[in-house]
């Protein structure tokens, strides 16, 4: 499922993630900002806020925010431990994941450094580590260190 770019229009400022829409949403855009939030966390209203304008200034980008009490599982999934986490996917790639309210100029910075991302250079690198967790696994004879590594998705 591809989520189309938004018109200033038809602008949802945020989108309401959960373990069911997850994976349509986050795969279906190039650039998603995740906000790992709960109602009771001080912090997280807080940066709530300023996740809310991001969004509304970067209508070209996906903004989701995932209720970590209503999603335990996708919280897990993702080993947060700490909220408010904002995580930044870009072509299905984790780029940052981070606890901690950032500030408006610092989640700006953020944005302008994820766009830029040259993710051709980053894959390749991501293959360039995987081979050498192999190939040191294989060397030392640490197959389970080469395996565990690559099950977690390095």
């Amino acid at each position: 499922m591809r989520v189309p770019a938004r018109r200033k229009d038809d602008h949802v400022a945020t989108v309401e993630l959960t373990a069911e829409n997850f994976d349509a949403v986050a795969g279906g855009t190039e650039l998603i900002l995740v906000d790992f939030w709960a109602s009771w966390c001080g912090p997280c209203r807080m940066f709530g806020p300023i996740f809310e304008r991001a969004a509304g200034k970067h209508i070209d980008l996906t903004f989701g925010k995932v209720d970590t009490e209503a999603q335990p599982e996708l919280a897990q999934a993702f080993g947060i431990t700490s909220i408010p986490t904002l995580m930044v996917i870009k072509d299905k790639v984790v780029l940052f994941a981070q606890p901690g309210a950032l500030p408006e100029a610092a989640l700006e910075e953020l944005i302008a450094s994820a766009r830029d991302v040259d993710m051709a250079q980053v894959r390749a690198r991501m293959k360039q580590d995987k081979a050498e967790v192999a190939g040191a696994g294989e060397v030392a004879g640490a197959g389970e260190v080469a395996g565990a590594a690559a099950g977690a998705g390095a």
